[in-house]
């Protein structure tokens, strides 16, 4: 199963997030659930940084399966936290087409 936590205030302030392990909905290569999850998780880290210059940290651990971590520096732009709120909209979809089984995320209050 794949898990996503995404740390915010609350005043709403996003602060970090982090996706870790695999879905196993099918072999390696042919997995829907975690082409959809990544494609969406490394798309919003990418945006961040190279569209709208976020001051973002990101770790990747290759060899642990693709294990990432996305600290963020300073407050979020506007459309740097819409696209958070996009990337959540996206793991929601995911979660309720094909389950928690799959994909579980949960919004953590620091």
């Amino acid at each position: 199963m794949i898990r996503v936590q995404i740390w915010k205030t609350r005043e709403g302030a996003y602060r970090s997030f982090q996706c870790l392990g695999h879905a196993d909905y099918s072999e390696s290569g042919a997995d829907v659930v975690c082409a959809g999850v990544s494609a969406i998780v490394i798309s919003t880290v990418n945006s961040l940084q190279d569209l709208l210059h976020e001051k973002v940290d990101c770790q990747y651990d290759e060899k642990d399966g693709g294990d990432l971590t996305v600290n963020i520096l300073e407050d979020l732009s506007p459309k740097g936290q819409f696209l958070v709120d996009h990337m959540i909209y996206g793991l929601e979809w995911i979660q309720r087409q094909y389950g928690k089984r799959y994909l579980r995320y949960e919004i953590k209050e620091v």
